[in-house]
């Protein structure tokens, strides 16, 4: 047990060490093509560098997001058993945004589970490292004791909206190294 707090704790540190890039929200729409299968969508809101102490990280930050996410394999990491078919960025409501395009042949491969093929489609949102908290769906949400949102099986098309971070004096967006990037 103390070897998986260590070993969880690590990653944690690393992650918090390695970037400091954020976002404000992100929205999953999951487009389903039969059961099992379809596409999902992630919305990338407010894409931002938070401050290492007192320094300012946003060109390397910016850097980091189009060699990693844009043009490199972290995404895919995350969704090994899908297939991500497009990464961009984009300027909305004078923001800068991300989207990832991923379809997916099996359930699991983007974090959904259903019981038996049965019951309703189900995501857990308790479990991210990035500490996403729920703003909204078109499914039901089970609450803090239980955050698992529950979809119909019938739900073709299944949203989510989660919260990760307030922006702040220790945030800065990206958007302008975009604009000088595009």
């Amino acid at each position: 047990m103390k070897i998986i707090k260590h070993s969880a704790l690590f990653i944690l540190i690393a992650l918090m060490a390695s970037s400091c890039l954020t976002v404000e929200k992100k929205e999953y729409k999951f487009e389903m093509k039969d059961a099992h299968s379809g596409t999902l969508t992630i919305t990338y809101i407010n894409i931002m560098s938070m401050k290492n102490d007192t320094a300012d990280m946003t060109s390397a930050d910016f850097e980091e997001l189009l060699s990693s996410y844009i043009n490199g394999t972290e995404i895919e990491k995350n969704y090994q058993s899908a297939i991500v078919r497009s990464k961009r960025l984009y300027e909305h409501n004078g923001q800068l945004y991300g989207e990832v395009i991923i379809d997916f042949s099996n359930l699991k491969s983007v974090g959904l589970y259903q019981y038996e093929n049965k019951c309703p489609y189900m995501l857990s949102i308790g479990t991210s490292v990035e500490s996403e908290t729920f703003l909204g769906t078109n499914g039901e949400f089970g609450g803090d004791y239980m955050p698992v949102v529950f979809w119909p099986k019938s739900e073709k098309v299944m949203t989510l909206r989660t919260h990760i971070t307030t922006p702040d004096e220790s945030c800065s967006s990206l958007l302008a190294d975009y604009k000088k990037w595009k």
